[in-house]
């Protein structure tokens, strides 16, 4: 069994990665204290790749309809292939790997390893835009977006931007959607469904119920018009009436 997990930076994937890890299975090595799979580089490089085949189309609108049919280049192989040596050369029966940025080439990790587990790592996203991460500015990795000074904006288009090409690559064979919030405040419920969903008895790792809802505790600058989609899908509180804070700013 393999399985990787896609979710934005900060989304809690660290979580879910130590809980993998005291499962027994292999995660790579070495690894930092969020549980990513270390050294990245090879990982940033391949999403360059596939980031020049994505077509802004303007405002906060992709199109990534060329990811799902082109040829995978082989460039963007041997990266993710060097990336993940220690983890496809591992004899362990249960393995697999968390990195953020595997979210920004998912599409093409999902042609590449079809048969693999997909843990989709959900979180709200007010709360996942509270702090930086390496993926705030998508320009770094290739991707075009409407420019901003505003850091808070930056972020919360990186999660946008994540989000959308999820949700526009068809599902893989093995897919499991989870909430973080579901996993802080009702661990055994979700360990339940990921033991049906991996097939192996899972551990229990300490969780911090303060980190679910830190958007609501003064938290301004949180809330934008697009995240209301997600929000409705996944069942958090909806967003109060928009601000002059959640317009776009001019391109």
């Amino acid at each position: 069994m393999m399985v990787t997990i896609v979710g934005r930076g900060n989304s809690g994937t660290r979580a879910m990665s130590h809980t993998l890890s005291a499962s027994g299975v292999f995660m790579g090595c070495p690894q930092n204290d969020s549980g990513d799979l270390l050294p990245p580089k090879a990982m940033y490089d391949a999403c360059r790749v596939m980031a020049r085949h994505v077509h802004w189309k303007g405002d906060l609108d992709w199109d990534f309809q060329a990811l799902h049919a082109m040829e995978i280049p082989a460039e963007f192989t041997d990266l993710i292939h060097a990336y993940l040596k220690i983890v496809l050369e591992s004899p362990a029966p249960h393995k697999g790997w968390k990195l953020p940025e595997t979210t920004l080439v998912y599409p093409w990790i999902r042609r590449l390893f079809p048969d693999i587990k997909y843990i989709f790592w959900v979180r709200d996203p007010r709360d996942c835009i509270h702090g930086r991460h390496l993926t705030d500015d998508l320009a770094d990795f290739g991707i075009a977006y409407p420019p901003t000074a505003d850091e808070r904006m930056r972020r919360a288009i990186s999660w946008k931007y994540q989000y959308d090409l999820v949700k526009a690559t068809p599902p893989p064979a093995h897919w499991l959607e989870l909430r973080f919030e579901d996993f802080v405040l009702r661990q055994d419920e979700t360990l339940t469904r990921l033991e049906k969903f991996l097939g192996i008895p899972m551990a229990r790792i300490p969780v911090r119920p303060e980190s679910v809802g830190r958007w609501r505790r003064g938290d301004e600058g949180a809330s934008f018009d697009f995240f209301k989609p997600a929000l409705h899908a996944y069942g958090y509180e909806m967003l109060s009436a928009a601000t002059s804070e959640n317009a776009m700013p001019p391109c």
